[in-house]
């Protein structure tokens, strides 16, 4: 039996209801602090925060001189990508494309380290429950198991800020106008040691993403709608039925929507790993190699997990808030348009050729994303991912104009 129908078959809502409740326990404090807090107010940062928060925006850090972790993950953008490229630009003379589209840093707090098959199955007995699919870490493949170590990657990627290695990150530091305060808080001393330097860095960058609000507001229309401050339109009402139906879009089974068992508002995912056979994109320079693939947990950036073949094709399932902001969906940035997104996912089986090539006999070539033998990681078992060719999509073209309609809701910074 395939490792997707044995993990899909024991899916239920409730059981990633309560592991997402589980998860998310750490970040109860950080949402009713945001609640709490005025709109205009300013955050108070620790003074480690306060230089990460410099740094964070420093493009003097890179090898170009021109790329910041902000270039990226932009603020005004829900600290995703300010443009609808498939993947950022960079390196020392930004112009070298990354591999896949970059992922916001808003709700990052979500993350824990990601557990495998083996830990995953042992999460699953003391929840009662079969599935053992991956879950948690940062990042699009979850190799990240703290921010200070997600921070630390940009620096050295040769497509993104490009530095040789630690010491030359630290000596545009010592020379940068902050580096007395760095000394300040750190200690006079700190450079002498370079190891702890680095260390520090990347811990004060990973204090501001913890610190400031910024990163996890709870202030859209949705959040006031869950404590009863707004109602939805008929609209958004009928785009979240259309949205939780587990027998149509079923997008609640992975992007979950309802409260945490400690009353934490929902972050839209269930910190799982997928694998949708999303198409693949000529726009990405790698993929000029027909021999390319890229296949999350498995690699090839990531190579801990390409033992179990189960983990080919596996990527995040990524939070949907703030999604009807961005230009660019899933891990290789195929999709340019919410609509776009969510038309796929509901007619990827019932009309393969509008999202696939054709081979040289006029065959459909499905899930080309992915070497043929991993295709059969991907998901075929879940709603709406179980259609045939010509059958009718369990959406309309209306019911994806309310579906993204609801999806407007999960926007930051709704005014009443």
């Amino acid at each position: 039996m395939p490792f997707f129908a044995k993990q899909f078959a024991a899916r239920s809502v409730t059981r990633w209801a309560a592991l997402a409740a589980l998860l998310s326990t750490a970040l109860l404090p950080f949402e009713k602090a945001a609640a709490a807090a005025p709109a205009d107010a300013k955050p108070v940062y620790s003074d480690a925060a306060a230089l990460g928060k410099l740094m964070f925006f420093d493009a003097s850090l890179s090898a170009s001189g021109k790329m910041s972790c902000a270039s990226c993950h932009s603020p005004s953008h829900a600290y995703g990508p300010p443009n609808g490229l498939a993947a950022q630009l960079g390196g020392r003379d930004m112009r070298s494309q990354g591999t896949r589209a970059v992922p916001s840093l808003r709700y990052v707090l979500n993350r824990t380290p990601m557990w495998s098959h083996a830990q995953a199955a042992s999460m699953s007995e003391r929840l009662s429950e079969t599935d053992d699919a991956p879950v948690g870490g940062f990042g699009w493949d979850g190799r990240f198991d703290h921010l200070h170590d997600q921070a630390s990657f940009p620096l050295f990627n040769p497509n993104e800020m490009a530095n040789q290695d630690p010491a030359a990150v630290l000596a545009k530091l010592e020379h940068a106008p902050y580096a007395a305060r760095f000394k300040e808080v750190f200690g006079q001393n700190i450079f002498t040691d370079r190891t702890k330097a680095f260390t520090q860095a990347m811990y004060a960058i990973e204090r501001f993403e913890l610190e400031d609000p910024s990163f996890h507001p709870y202030t859209s229309k949705f959040d006031d709608y869950l404590d009863g401050k707004v109602q939805l339109t008929a609209r958004e009402l009928r785009g979240k039925k259309l949205f939780d139906d587990p027998a149509a879009g079923n997008c609640a089974s992975c992007h979950i929507d309802q409260l945490g068992a400690d009353g934490s508002h929902p972050l839209f995912t269930d910190f799982n790993f997928q694998a949708l056979g999303v198409p693949r994109n000529p726009a990405l320079h790698v993929n000029a190699d027909p021999k390319y693939f890229d296949m999350g947990l498995c690699g090839p950036v990531r190579t801990d997990q390409s033992a179990d073949k189960r983990n080919c094709g596996l990527f995040k399932t990524p939070s949907l808030r703030n999604t009807a902001t961005r230009q660019v969906f899933f891990h290789n940035g195929r999709f340019h348009t919410l609509k776009e997104a969510l038309r796929f996912y509901v007619q990827r089986d019932t009309s393969p050729a509008k999202w696939y090539p054709t081979d040289r006999h006029g065959k459909v070539d499905k899930f080309d994303d992915l070497p043929v033998a991993m295709r059969v990681n991907v998901d075929t078992l879940d709603e709406p991912l179980t259609r045939k060719q010509g059958e009718r999509p369990v959406w309309t073209e209306q019911d994806i104009a309310d579906v993204a309609a609801f999806l407007v809701t999960l926007n930051d910074g709704y005014k009443r």
